[in-house]
């Protein structure tokens, strides 16, 4: 009896994240066809963004700590505005049907980015901040940026300089693969929420489409300055920590750019 137990339990954690991706699944089906309704959207649309959503929901998955316990009321939440975000990266691939409906996207990246305030809230009221759901909601952000970025160069709102804002965070984490000292904690910092709000609310503007492409590139170009004197600022900080111990410095689920 002990035995059998034993691999009931085992098979408990499998089960779960089973059960977690289906409710993502199925609960992405529904969001993406009552969007396909509501914006008449074309029928790759489906394909487009299904295919970015199970790749995010495949990673989620992998990287979930191996427990018994079910994904949490908080990453639910981060999901659900990753849902969103793989709908807008679907969108990218029609520049036409974005165009026509710049309004209804721009609403789409502003419940996504509402939402980052949310699940945070969420995660501290149940007790739940952890480090997982803290590298999920920055990890979003990041690709949320990206995703924001490649919408204003396919609606040729800016030219493709204005990826290297999404772009920026990457090169970054590929560089501490070379150099180990990049890869130390940093600190929390309110500089790097601002920017990231600053970012996400800048390329969301762009989207608008009384957005004038003037405009639209002063404000990114003004957001890819912000974003590479905090890259530095953080670069410099690094490097002169870099002999000194390592100490885990606590996340919490704001999201960092």
């Amino acid at each position: 009896m002990t035995g059998s137990t034993g691999r009931q339990d085992d098979r408990r954690p499998g089960r779960t994240r089973a059960a977690e991706g289906l409710l993502g699944l199925v609960t992405f089906v529904l969001l993406t066809e009552l969007l396909l309704l509501w914006l008449s959207g074309p029928a790759g649309w489906r394909l487009s963004a299904g295919a970015v959503f199970a790749g995010m929901l495949a990673m989620v998955l992998w990287r979930l700590p191996v427990t018994r316990e079910p994904l949490g009321w908080a990453n639910r939440v981060t999901l659900v505005r990753g849902m969103l975000v793989a709908m807008i990266a679907g969108a990218v691939v029609f520049p036409e049907f974005m165009a026509s409906r710049g309004g209804a996207m721009a609403g789409l990246a502003l419940v996504a980015l509402l939402l980052d305030g949310v699940d945070g809230w969420v995660a501290r009221l149940t007790h739940s901040v952890s480090r997982f759901g803290a590298r999920f909601d920055m990890e979003l952000d990041a690709f949320f940026i990206l995703v924001l970025c490649s919408a204003l160069v396919a609606l040729d709102k800016a030219g493709p300089w204005v990826l290297a804002i999404g772009a920026l965070r990457y090169l970054f984490v590929a560089a501490g693969w070379y150099a180990a000292w990049l890869r130390r904690p940093l600190p929390e910092s309110r500089r790097r929420k601002v920017i990231c709000v600053w970012q996400v609310a800048t390329l969301l503007t762009g989207l608008l489409p009384f957005a004038p492409v003037p405009l639209v590139a002063l404000l990114a170009g003004v957001a890819l300055v912000l974003l590479v004197l905090s890259f530095v600022l953080d670069i410099h900080w690094l490097w002169r920590q870099r002999h000194q111990p390592v100490f885990e410095h606590h996340r919490s689920r704001g999201g960092v750019s």
